[in-house]
């Protein structure tokens, strides 16, 4: 990172404007985007990458970055196949109570799967059992406890987590420093939700269970053999030496899982690869671009006026609510580190951190994981999620009305809580 005193501050704009296109062309020209969405996320980070190879002579960052982002995408992608071949049919009518159980395994199965993974396996079953009465706020609170809240608790569960861990953060770190959060922020948000849907489970005529139900239907898990593969991945994450070896295992694992899944259970599932093709091209620019910005953080921290765990709570998790909350964690964690004139590349400094400064990545964790459910753009699953749920007939809110009918009133004040309980000084 010698080269960070170097860097040209105005190469932290192809950042900006990739995360700032991935936030709005979509909602602009959604048709537009879908077909072209690979040309603003490899040519600003070719921008980057052009940068420090031609003007820095520094080519050893961007492949220790290309490594990281070949980890993060293969661990991501081997878990969203394996989910894709377990399909789970649940059968008859949910309940509030119900609901709530079901959320709150979710919640847990995140931090196995990943958020993507926990919410591709279960969000079809549970708008099944729904469906007599599904609503917009039945998405969006599975949004909030599946696809982020939820993942906290493990460097699997969420993306920004598993770039931690990259840098050094060791594995069970997380879940010893973060459990009563998320204790404490999945009860909250889930009594929220079982107030919310008992309200209107009351105003619902239930029909009948020949009305709800497919003839002979039952309730049954598909694809089985795929939990093999799920723990052939999870102990794969444990392995560091020698290079690429974990990544091997997790890729063998995914073609071995899609191999061995029967077509009909991809068929029930709609399983394809394009959502995970999404992911890799934009994460490809994103892991490109962002390095000039940690670059430049770790050297200006002191600058930025960012001092205390509380200040780094809401400032990550602002900014991952509107920009994605994986690039976000680590210009934050990045800044941490310079604000303490440490090196984020050097384990010896990241022992160091965790001893004196641990607070600070607590603060980051919790602001970037929670803060990416207050919007659709905060978090890679909830467009997924929103989509699968609409071709199911459910009346998603829309981009603003997601925001201010649900955020806002539910989120922002337990997220306030959260801050005053283990933040505030």
């Amino acid at each position: 990172m010698g080269d960070a005193a170097v860097i040209n501050p105005v190469m932290i704009l192809p950042f900006a404007l990739l995360l700032l296109s991935i936030a709005t062309i979509p909602l602009i020209n959604k048709e537009w985007w879908d077909k072209n969405y690979p040309v603003p996320s490899f040519g600003f980070g070719a921008i980057a990458v052009v940068y420090y190879i031609f003007f820095l002579n520094n080519i050893t960052r961007m492949f220790h970055t290309g490594l990281e982002y070949i980890s993060f995408i293969t661990l991501i992608g081997s878990l969203f196949v394996v989910a894709g071949g377990i399909h789970i049919n649940i059968k008859g009518q949910s309940t509030p109570h119900a609901n709530v159980i079901m959320l709150l395994v979710g919640a847990i199965v995140s931090n196995f799967l990943g958020t993507t993974g926990a919410s591709m396996l279960l969000i079809r079953p549970y708008l099944k059992v729904n469906k007599y009465r599904l609503t917009g706020y039945h998405v969006v609170f599975f949004i909030f406890i599946v696809s982020n809240i939820g993942g906290l608790l493990t460097p699997i569960g969420d993306p920004p987590l598993f770039l931690g861990y990259l840098k050094g953060v060791p594995f069970f770190w997380v879940i010893s420093k973060v459990w009563h959060i998320w204790a404490l922020t999945v009860v909250l948000v889930l009594t929220v939700f079982y107030f919310v849907d008992y309200h209107y489970y009351k105003k619902v005529r239930e029909k009948t269970r020949e009305e709800v139900e497919e003839k002979g239907e039952k309730t049954h898990v598909l694809g089985l053999q795929n939990i093999f593969f799920l723990f052939v991945i999870l102990a794969a994450v444990f392995i560091n030496k020698p290079p690429l070896l974990r990544e091997v295992i997790m890729a063998a694992s995914a073609i071995g899982s899609y191999l061995t899944t029967k077509k009909e259970i991809h068929e029930r599932n709609h399983f394809n690869f394009i959502p995970i093709k999404e992911v890799a091209i934009l994460f490809a620019g994103i892991f490109a671009t962002m390095v000039p910005c940690l670059d430049w953080l770790q050297l200006n921290a002191d600058k930025l006026g960012i001092r205390t765990p509380g200040q780094f709570y809401w400032s990550t998790g602002i900014l991952s609510s509107i920009l994605d909350n994986a690039p976000t964690y680590l210009n934050f964690l990045s800044a941490s580190f310079g604000l303490h004139h440490l090196q984020l590349d050097s384990h010896v400094h990241m022992e160091i951190f965790l001893k004196e400064h641990w607070e600070y990545l607590q603060a980051i964790s919790v602001g970037a994981v929670f803060f990416g459910a207050n919007t659709y753009i905060g978090n890679g699953p909830n467009f997924m999620v929103k989509s699968i749920s609409e071709q199911a007939g459910a009346h998603c809110p829309s981009f603003f009305g997601y925001i201010i009918k649900y955020s806002l009133p539910i989120l922002a004040p337990i997220f306030t809580v959260v801050w005053f309980l283990f933040f505030r000084n």
